[in-house]
């Protein structure tokens, strides 16, 4: 089916879509255009929707606005925004009356005329999405980038050929109704996540199996042998699996070996490059690294990998180096919104961090972040909702001792960076890794992050 094709199915349809936001306003957009009806919901009211609102009420779709947003569903197809869990009452009964609850992820693999190759995982899906889609961009191919990261793409489906990729970064969320999975899956790690969301870890881990759930024999699955829940579940996907990994040699994928990274398909070995090419500081980036390499086995020259990987800086928000200030340098690891993905930073510095954390509380335990910041960090400024729950965490580390490290509580968030400031000293490193979400201070990391360097940007020496 194409998206002209599936477009005028919906001509004599009634059609809602949930969440007026930046991702899916190109859609309400699209369907109005077809003069397919269409009803807007979102939870804000019009005031904090601004002129938005009234653009939409005259090209013609309905609002449906406030606490209410969800009352009285009844259409025909309903989209669902990826954070709205699929079982909320509303949902259900429409589901009950016959309508047809979807997404524009779900819509999007319909339609998708090229190769899809998706990832997820709990840490390093936005560097490895990134990886791979410039891989395959250096060995010359067209390649459309979106999921979580940017937009659905569904929208620019009718653009793509059928020699093109569409690569993907796909969340829990957006996985966890989807019934189809991409040609090439790889799936990064998984750790506690999201638990304010899911209603337990399983279901967690049940929703990103859906990356590779519905692949058929000639698909390929890519999976972290190093973690415990992804080697398990490479031995049930339906495809063909390749693992990655730093501390043991699989039978087919990619893996360290000394300091090469080395490929080995159809039994045989190749050496790709080795840590020393990669530009990007840590482990974590070698991972990401190796998961791209599996995933584009066979897609991309070798060579090409080598000279990315020279010169790749990285994505903004991941240990992205801001300035050097006095001497000390600050860094930007807003992405960092879980324990594991802060410990992958912190391993990043050969010294001990002045580390800048806290934020939005998933319901996600912090025990394992203790015994890291402990061994890792010489001053750990808390800002956030969770502040308290960190420090706790900290204090109870095995080697913990008072002043070591020593550990403050600043709210606002800009006090708590100038104090991380004022404490720093010529040859140390801060660092915003705050292993957590930004919901309660701001409207997502990419928010936190470029105001933490719009505020160290803005000093003067």
């Amino acid at each position: 089916m194409t998206l002209r094709e599936y477009l005028d199915s919906l001509k004599d349809k009634t059609v809602a879509v949930i969440g007026i936001g930046v991702s899916n306003t190109p859609l309400l957009r699209l369907l109005l255009r077809e003069k397919i009806r269409v009803m807007a919901c979102d939870k804000r009211d019009r005031a904090a929707l601004g002129a938005l609102a009234e653009e939409l009420e005259k090209d013609g779709c309905r609002l449906q606005l406030g606490e209410e947003y969800l009352r009285g569903l009844d259409q025909d197809v309903i989209f669902r925004t990826p954070g709205l869990r699929p079982d909320v009452p509303e949902l259900l009964t429409a589901a009950e009356r016959g309508s047809e609850i979807t997404s524009e992820m779900e819509v999007f693999f319909k339609v998708c005329p090229c190769t899809l190759i998706a990832v997820t995982g709990s840490d390093g899906k936005t560097t490895t999405t990134t990886i791979i889609a410039e891989l395959l961009k250096a060995a010359g191919n067209t390649v459309h980038v979106g999921g979580n990261i940017g937009n659905p793409l569904l929208c620019q489906a009718d653009e793509m050929q059928a020699g093109d990729y569409a690569v993907l970064e796909l969340s829990s969320f957006q996985l966890m109704t989807m019934q189809q999975s991409p040609h090439i899956a790889v799936v990064t790690n998984l750790a506690p996540n999201h638990l304010d969301i899911h209603k337990s870890m399983e279901e967690y881990v049940a929703a990103k199996e859906n990356i590779f759930r519905y692949q058929s024999a000639g698909d390929v699955a890519v999976f972290n042998l190093d973690n415990d829940i992804t080697r398990e579940q490479g031995g049930r996907a339906p495809g063909q699996v390749r693992y990655f990994s730093r501390r043991e040699e699989p039978g087919e994928g990619v893996f360290l070996r000394g300091q090469d990274i080395i490929s080995r398909m159809d039994g045989r070995e190749r050496v790709i490059m080795t840590t020393e090419d990669i530009r990007l500081p840590g482990l974590h980036n070698v991972e990401n690294y190796m998961a791209a390499i599996a995933a584009v086995d066979g897609l991309v020259p070798d060579e090409i990998i080598k000279k990315f990987a020279r010169e790749f800086n990285g994505v903004e928000h991941r240990i992205e180096l801001v300035r050097t200030y006095h001497g000390a340098r600050f860094y930007n690891d807003s992405i960092a919104s879980s324990p594991s993905r802060t410990i992958a930073g912190l391993r990043s510095f050969k010294e001990k961090v002045i580390l800048i954390a806290g934020g939005y509380d998933k319901h996600i335990p912090f025990d394992v972040l203790g015994p890291e910041v402990v061994a890792h960090v010489k001053l750990l400024v808390l800002c956030g909702a969770t502040a308290g729950k960190i420090r706790a965490a900290v204090e109870a580390a095995p080697g913990y001792r008072v002043g070591c490290p020593e550990i403050v509580e600043v709210t606002p968030f800009e006090k708590a960076v100038e104090f991380a400031r004022d404490r720093a000293q010529s040859g140390d490193v801060v660092t915003l890794s705050p292993a957590c979400a930004a919901f309660d201070q701001f409207k997502n990391f990419m928010e936190r992050g470029k105001t933490f360097k719009s505020i160290v940007n803005g000093w003067e020496e």
